[in-house]
């Protein structure tokens, strides 16, 4: 496996905890602008009606899935090729934070409804390149003994990061009846300010990371036209997955079990608050307190599973955490009870974080960092090829047993599915094989960009 000198210790610490504050900072989208707040925004106020609005936003968020789903392989191997990870970071958190600034002009009307669907797609889109450049980066200031600590953080920090921006945009803007910055219900003001803030969250913690990123310079690549050499990668990127089917078989089912129970983990936050409200009765702030309860358990739990990955690896902590969320959901689909489904919540949430970061480590473990964007890239393309998963199962479930509850078996059963998949991958086989076919490694560690 290609290898780079790292950093003298502190600095190396520094640049890590810059590293994990964009994750602090992304969770304005993830959980204020998708999650919890714009997007019901968009479906209740916007729209003009609940049902048309969710419909078009799914449709919305499935071509943005197609689009990452096609271009984010090609895209993480053009940042391979030239070893700028940290300025395609930069530029793809760039165009989010401007989507997030520009959703400030969705207007309580159904004749804005395209605009703040339009911004969302487009701001996912460019989220996910960004995580592939993100992610990558990562490969570069780890080593195989703290990867695992290092992805966990990364993770806790980005829950954290948005539990607190919640709990601050609550106070400050949405349960006042004139909020900071004159923030109120007239046209949807209230929430286009939160859209606002976020951004500026998002940019913010961003900086950082796009500092002290270490830069990697490829030698001997060239140059040329962007579209062929677009169209080259994507070339290069079927001879890949071929390659893989023969001599990197372990990477390849790691690829497709992590997709299965990753979107499993997603169906969980998804759905979260729909069985919250519809099947306990849970009012919009409570929602939000379940929300910043979630978080923190997801948080602490990526936190601490990092020092089991590193003293165990990453496959240990995956199964146990997938059979922890098998286990504790179950008792959702037996009882109508609160109270079950707050603890039942906050153990599925505890280990969501572990599983998901524990699911990056295993990736960064196998992957030299010459092939840090092109895995990174895969990896977003296969989590989203099955992105339909568990929503599909999550509505055949309610579909065929008739209540809503139920739908928490369809995604255990995804979970479960994923599980099985998973087992029998052997984490050290992809590393040898890629030592194999990628050769001697090609960058030179620490050049700038």
């Amino acid at each position: 496996m290609a290898s780079t000198k790292n950093p003298p210790a502190e600095g190396n610490r520094l640049r890590i905890f810059n590293w994990a504050l964009w994750d602090w900072g992304s969770a304005s989208f993830n959980a204020v602008i998708i999650t919890f707040v714009f997007a019901p925004y968009l479906t209740k106020s916007v729209a003009a009606t609940e049902e048309a609005g969710s419909s078009a936003l799914g449709w919305s968020m499935a071509a943005a899935g197609f689009v990452i789903a096609v271009v984010a392989p090609a895209a993480g191997t053009r940042a391979d090729a030239g070893g700028r990870h940290r300025l395609w970071l930069g530029v793809h958190t760039g165009i989010v934070v401007l989507t997030m600034f520009g959703l400030f002009f969705v207007r309580e009307s159904p004749d804005y409804l395209w605009l703040g669907l339009l911004l969302l797609a487009v701001g996912s889109v460019f989220f996910e390149f960004a995580e592939v450049s993100y992610n990558g980066i990562m490969v570069r200031i780890t080593n195989p003994d703290n990867v695992g600590k290092v992805s966990g953080f990364g993770w806790g920090m980005g829950y954290v990061g948005g539990l607190v921006l919640l709990v601050l945009l609550l106070v400050l803007v949405i349960q006042p009846e004139v909020g900071f910055l004159g923030a109120s219900d007239e046209e949807g003001l209230r929430f286009r300010i939160v859209a606002v803030l976020s951004a500026v969250w998002f940019a913010i913690f961003a900086i950082p990371a796009l500092f002290s990123a270490p830069g990697a310079k490829v030698k001997g690549t060239s140059g040329g036209h962007a579209i062929r050499a677009f169209l080259s990668d994507y070339a290069s990127l079927v001879r890949r997955l071929i390659r893989m089917w023969s001599t990197e078989h372990q990477t390849l089912r790691f690829f497709i079990a992590s997709a299965v129970f990753r979107d499993g983990l997603a169906a969980i936050f998804s759905f979260a608050g729909v069985l919250a409200a519809g099947s306990y009765g849970f009012s919009a702030s409570e929602i939000i307190v379940l929300g910043v309860a979630a978080n923190v358990a997801a948080g602490a739990g990526a936190m601490i599973a990092g020092w089991f990955d590193d003293r165990l690896g990453p496959k240990p902590v995956i199964i146990a955490g997938l059979i922890v969320i098998i286990a504790g959901g179950l008792p959702i689909l037996f009882s109508a009870e609160a109270a079950v489904f707050w603890v039942c919540a906050l153990i599925l949430s505890f280990c969501v974080g572990p599983v998901q970061a524990s699911s990056r480590s295993f990736l960064a473990r196998i992957t030299p960092p010459e092939s840090a964007g092109e895995n990174f890239g895969l990896y977003a393309t296969t989590g989203r090829a099955v992105s339909f998963l568990g929503p599909a199962m999550f509505a055949l479930a309610i579909t065929i047993f008739g209540f809503q509850r139920a739908g928490t078996l369809g995604i255990l059963l995804v979970l479960a599915v994923g599980l099985v998949l998973i087992i029998p991958v052997r984490p050290d086989a992809p590393r040898h094989s890629m030592q194999a076919t990628v050769g001697p490694a090609r960058y030179s560690a620490g050049e700038e960009c």
